[in-house]
């Protein structure tokens, strides 16, 4: 993908500050802790493992969520 933002190494604190709208897709795949201190400083791999879910396939979604609601 090109203009990728997200990597699996991205922090998901700065993720949402930077990247609001990506809030939906977290949200989407059942991350709702967003707001709480551990997640700030968490990468989106890591969240990942803890909810189980594939991050590739979130970095996918976010940057595609992102190059959206951008262009």
């Amino acid at each position: 993908m090109e203009n990728m933002v997200v990597t699996k190494e991205t922090l998901v604190g700065e993720l949402v500050n930077n990247y609001p709208e990506t809030a939906e897709v977290l949200f989407g795949i059942g991350m709702h802790c967003l707001g709480c201190p551990a997640s700030q400083a968490e990468s989106v791999e890591n969240a990942c493992a803890v909810h189980g879910i594939d991050p590739e396939g979130v970095v996918k979604a976010l940057n595609e969520k992102i190059a959206g609601a951008r262009g």
